[in-house]
């Protein structure tokens, strides 16, 4: 074999280890995004009777972190619904991009409580990976249980963003206590979303690093994205209704993704908010009276036995 030929080759095997060890890296850090500190103040907001909450995730070695607003202790009558709410991937439970307490706020004056928390990894939750809504299921669930004890006869509803929407829509699928769902800006799949749009989140070329980073995170993780189906969850929902939320101008997740999921869950009970112009998990900011007062009706509405 001539010089040229093995110079050649050992090129070649140095290119790959170095795009292997990019994927890796990237890999890690998509898994272990830092955190982002807790920095607003619920009576900022007008919320100064909230509660700092600590409680276990279903993996019972997991304590979250979160926030408890009750509507009697802020003056308002009890309506019976708890909402939980769900923060995306990279945030936590202020979800600032909202944020999420102004929200919050119209949500507690309506008689709802409510359940702000961060999931692992994430505010001042315990946790040091994130899987985009695989294991974040069992931080759910973990939520959901705490409502339930705080407020036995209450009625659950779920509203999350991005990550958050998407926990939602699994849980709710498979959780009977769940009677409604708000989602803003989910995708319909992991796997399919990463392979469109992993330059997103990595800045780098689709090929060859899309491919290489789907193929290590699931060592990782220790699962596979594909796991991650949202559209199959939505076919198993009915009578639960669901309100999806998503911004026309939506580069992150783009809006067809919440129309895929309206297809795939064909229950006439559902609804689609589609805000024009609006970016990623930006259509309260763009549109904050119509978003609120469309979620309190939703929610009003649609659960189980109405308030």
């Amino acid at each position: 074999m001539s010089t040229w030929l093995w110079i050649v080759i050992i090129l070649l095997i140095v290119a790959v280890g170095v795009m292997v060890g990019i994927a890796v890296k990237v890999g890690l850090t998509l898994i272990r995004p830092p955190r982002k500190p807790i920095e607003m103040d619920p009576a900022r907001y007008g919320l100064p009777h909230y509660e700092n909450v600590i409680f276990p995730s279903r993996d019972a070695d997991l304590q979250l972190s979160g926030w408890y607003m009750d509507a009697e202790w802020h003056g308002y009558p009890s309506n019976g619904h708890t909402i939980v709410v769900s923060h995306g991937y990279r945030q936590n439970r202020q979800e600032p991009h909202l944020p999420a307490l102004a929200l919050v706020t119209h949500l507690v004056a309506a008689g709802f409580d409510v359940l702000m928390y961060d999931f692992r990894n994430a505010g001042e939750s315990e946790g040091n990976m994130t899987s985009i809504g695989l294991y974040e299921q069992l931080d759910l669930r973990g939520a959901i249980d705490f409502a339930c004890i705080k407020k036995p006869g209450h009625r659950i509803g779920l509203i999350g963003f991005s990550m958050g929407s998407v926990t939602s829509l699994l849980v709710a699928g498979q959780d009977e206590r769940v009677e409604a769902v708000v989602a803003d800006s989910p995708f319909y799949s992991l796997y399919e979303y990463l392979q469109e749009n992993m330059p997103v989140w990595t800045g780098l070329p689709s090929f060859p690093f899309t491919w290489l980073i789907l193929s290590i995170v699931p060592f990782l993780v220790g699962a596979s994205p594909r796991k991650v189906r949202p559209i199959d969850e939505v076919k198993r929902f009915s009578p639960k209704p669901i309100l999806f939320i998503h911004g026309t101008g939506d580069k992150a997740i783009p809006h067809h993704h919440s129309e895929k999921l309206y297809e795939a869950a064909a229950n006439p009970h559902n609804e689609v908010f589609l805000v024009e112009g609006a970016d990623h998990v930006r259509s309260f900011a763009r549109q904050p009276k119509e978003y609120s007062e469309r979620v309190i009706t939703f929610f009003q509405e649609k659960m189980v036995g109405k308030a």
